[in-house]
């Protein structure tokens, strides 16, 4: 085999919420087989920083502040990234995050900024590269939902029910994208040991200890694993691979209920 396949040089990827955690990972990692990446998220002194690592790594990097659950950054973001580097091969719609609480404690406006920090941005983003994806014939999408996003969740609701959307929007895009030669996948991560899973469990070590025996495969996942995952599925290596749900959690199956 010609493992060159699995390549992305000089392939131009966004990469969202990839200051730190599991975005971070995915933009060093596509770095590293050789794509160019724009770094967003929030916080710019973050992507600041994981754009000068993709620099030491050799290739181009933009970093471009963005809230992903507005419609005009994120327009801005795919306007700076046309005009630094001439399109858009790769999206990983990565940005997210939630809390955990009884349902029956979960306002309209905490359900409302869950759904919109965790589907609506995978709308937006994916609807504003989307058409220069189809002009140049060709692109992929990698959408980061969850195991939660695929069973249930107890006291983490709207989290679960967003990235089961996501799940649902991957398959139904890649039916309708897939004429273009446009693939959309998901990974759906478990337990990933990003900084924010570390605090916690250096928070309260029995949780560690109870999760870490629940994983059949007697480890966390990390950044790194997530990327090795993103770039298969960003490259030619997986050109016949669209509207998959890779499950991406040590063999781990379900999830119990933790309010946090």
């Amino acid at each position: 085999m010609d493992l060159s396949i699995f390549a992305l040089t000089n392939k131009v990827a966004i990469v969202t919420g990839s200051g730190r955690g599991i975005g971070k990972g995915i933009a060093l990692g596509f770095a590293d087989v050789g794509a160019d990446v724009v770094v967003a998220a929030r916080t710019a002194a973050e992507i600041e920083a994981v754009a000068g690592e993709i620099r030491d790594r050799g290739r181009r990097a933009l970093a471009v502040p963005t809230d992903t659950r507005s419609a005009e950054q994120v327009k801005d973001m795919v306007d700076k990234a046309i005009a630094e580097f001439g399109k858009i091969d790769i999206l990983v719609n990565n940005a997210g995050g939630a809390f955990g609480a009884p349902f029956l404690q979960i306002s309209e406006n905490a359900w409302d900024a869950v759904i919109r920090e965790n589907l609506n941005s995978v709308f937006l983003c994916t609807k504003a590269v989307v058409e220069g994806m189809v002009r140049q014939k060709g692109g992929s999408i990698i959408n980061i939902s969850s195991l939660a996003g695929q069973v249930p969740y107890p006291n983490w609701s709207p989290y679960g029910a967003a990235k089961a959307g996501v799940i649902n929007l991957t398959q139904t895009l890649a039916v309708e994208l897939g004429p273009h030669n446009i693939r959309v996948n998901a990974i759906l991560p478990a337990y990933v040991e990003t900084e924010f899973l570390s605090q916690r469990h250096q928070e309260n070590p029995e949780m560690r200890q109870r999760r870490l025996e629940m994983l059949p495969i007697g480890r966390f996942g990390k950044p790194e694993d997530v990327a090795a995952t993103a770039i298969y599925l960003a490259s030619e290596a997986s050109s016949f691979v669209t509207g998959a749900t890779i499950l991406f959690s040590g063999g781990l199956t379900y999830l119990p209920a933790e309010v946090r």
